[in-house]
């Protein structure tokens, strides 16, 4: 998991918003696959390993309304594939890459490379 600083209890005894995550025993592959299927979903997973740090929603300059781009982020954090924090009123987001990886060994690197190859293939930027 890609580290975020402020851990959920710290940022409920604050005061602040907490978003649900599956613990890594709740993670299933089929949801990681399904989240991954999405050319939306697969493109900030593809931004976020080659930030290889947390980002905030905003760095995200994707085609879609606001509420899908909203939408696409939760279906990432409910599948276990990120990690969402709020800083102030920026939500970060992190690769969960150490979960994912003691789950399932190779299948995001595997992804990602598959990903990272058809975008050369077809021309296709980040």
């Amino acid at each position: 998991m890609t580290p975020l600083s402020a851990p959920a209890a710290s940022a409920a005894e604050a005061g602040g918003r907490v978003l649900d995550h599956p613990a890594r025993d709740e993670i299933r592959v089929e949801a990681v696959l399904h989240a991954l299927s999405d050319p939306m979903r697969l493109r900030v997973v593809r931004e976020l390993a080659a930030a290889d740090r947390e980002l905030s929603c905003s760095c995200f300059d994707l085609p879609v309304s606001k509420s899908t781009s909203t939408h696409h982020f939760r279906v990432l954090r409910e599948s276990g594939i990120v990690q969402q924090i709020y800083r102030g009123t920026a939500k970060m987001n992190g690769l969960r890459r150490d979960d994912l990886e003691a789950l399932f060994p190779g299948l995001l690197d595997s992804v990602l490379d598959a990903a990272n190859l058809q975008a050369r293939r077809i021309g296709e930027d980040r």
